[in-house]
């Protein structure tokens, strides 16, 4: 009986990673073992810069509201402790964005909820 081989399976699963390694440079798109690991590293970095971008996101848009409650006269931690005892729930990137799109309704907010 010859021996059976898996051949078809074989040659998709290395089609696959030779695919997801496109526009690597030199043999890292091209031979199979050094772009295995590279894609195998892309994919942890994806991974991880997934939940990076979350916390960047955050960074900025705090640093927008701290940016428009500054030219208010009002620090971001005042603002934000005012908001939560005014019991107004508007998340971070509502807030960013009023700051940069709504400068003047921004302000208006400041100042009826820190007074």
């Amino acid at each position: 009986m010859p021996r059976a081989t898996n051949n078809v399976a074989a040659r998709q699963r290395r089609k696959k990673i030779l695919k997801a390694a496109k526009g690597y440079r030199l043999g890292k798109s091209r031979l199979y073992a050094t772009a295995k690991d590279q894609v195998e590293k892309s994919w942890q970095y994806a991974y991880r810069d997934r939940r990076a971008k979350k916390r960047s996101f955050r960074n900025l848009w705090i640093a927008r509201i701290n940016a428009g409650c500054r030219l208010s006269g009002v620090s971001y931690s005042v603002f934000i402790n005012s908001l939560k005892k005014a019991n107004i729930s508007l998340n971070r990137k509502a807030l960013a964005d009023m700051a940069v799109r709504n400068p003047a309704d921004f302000d208006q907010l400041v100042k009826q909820v820190v007074s």
